[in-house]
């Protein structure tokens, strides 16, 4: 009996000690850039950020922005008090221009034990930043990025609440990032890793809202190509683009074409607000400028920094007022 309850007892500390703690949102998206100031004339001037604070080449970071390139690690542009787009001068130009996301969890150290415990790969230890919080860096599958990261009272971020906030922002808000998988293996690890929960997907037969033409059913057998996965704890989430065949048998990590987007309650205000700004009679990619529905039926606006990475505003709501669609086909074939 005693060796029963000895038994039961180590299984309770082990089943506790492997627990997921909450991830409760994104708070990062991180880009690559030639031209520093160029990006600051589209993050800040353009879309309204403010440079809330920059990690300096040696690591330390200071609250300030507008420091010259050649000094510069990283800037965060602030979107929100929790929420920042990091712009990050490229040291190669072969260098993918989309760098990582940051998940916010509240018990960085369990996360880390947690994913060990359940089979993947995570550092030895819990790193501090040079801006005070609590990190570990994992790649999916695919090589794309995240930073797993916890706030701390000692946090810039925290130390600057309600600071850089100005009414220039188009959007108060990431709400999701977007990146590109290729395998059922990496869409695993975010299903069990992370705990996604999806609330959309799509494949090749869906059309946009209003197109009167359906489409024909692609040749062969019929895969997703889209899939929207909220964090556990939170609203944001991860947007997958599903590769299929060729396109996914490229070399090298699939984060190539990660994007930002950006919540707008009215796409049309958001554009014309943003258009209405002097940064925009010299905008360089104005051409590029576009609105439509998605197959999921929601507005979203398209915008491209200097380097092409899109930010893409999008509506909460779908166009004509029904649920978005909903895919059931599978992400990849069934394992043999």
């Amino acid at each position: 009996m005693k060796q029963i309850l000895v038994s039961a007892l180590l299984w309770c500390l082990a089943a506790s000690a492997q627990q997921r703690p909450r991830l409760v949102g994104i708070s990062h998206i991180a880009v690559r850039v030639k031209d520093l100031n160029a990006a600051r004339h589209f993050y800040g001037d353009l879309l309204g950020y403010q440079e809330a604070f920059t990690v300096r080449k040696d690591h330390t970071a200071v609250i300030e922005g507008g420091l010259p390139q050649d000094q510069v690690n990283a800037v965060f542009f602030k979107v929100n008090n929790r929420q920042y787009i990091v712009v990050m001068p490229e040291t190669s130009p072969d260098q993918p221009r989309y760098v990582d996301a940051a998940i916010e969890t509240d018990d960085v150290e369990a996360m880390r034990l947690y994913l060990r415990s359940i089979g993947y790969a995570a550092p030895d230890k819990v790193e501090r930043t040079p801006t005070h919080d609590l990190a570990f860096h994992i790649k999916d599958p695919d090589g794309n990025s995240y930073e797993i990261m916890q706030y701390t009272p000692e946090s810039l971020s925290v130390r600057t609440v309600g600071k850089f906030l100005g009414d220039q922002r188009a959007s108060h808000r990431i709400l999701h990032v977007g990146i590109s998988i290729t395998k059922q293996e990496t869409a695993d690890f975010y299903l069990k890793g992370f705990s996604l929960r999806e609330f959309w997907r799509a494949d090749p037969s869906m059309s946009q809202l209003g197109t009167k033409t359906k489409k024909a059913p692609p040749p062969g057998p019929l895969y997703a190509n889209l899939s929207n996965l909220k964090l556990p704890e939170g609203d944001d989430y991860i947007e997958w683009s599903l590769s299929h065949g060729q396109s996914a048998n490229k070399k090298g990590p699939a984060s190539g074409g990660g994007h930002i987007a950006l919540l707008v309650d009215d796409m049309a205000k958001a554009v014309e607000f943003v258009k209405a700004k002097p940064a925009w009679k010299d905008y360089a990619r104005a051409a590029q400028q576009e609105a439509h529905t998605g197959v999921n039926h929601k507005w979203q606006g398209n915008f491209f920094d200097p380097d092409g990475t899109r930010s893409e505003f999008m509506e909460p709501d779908t166009a004509d007022g029904l649920p978005s669609p909903m895919s059931h086909a599978p992400y990849y074939p069934a394992s043999k």
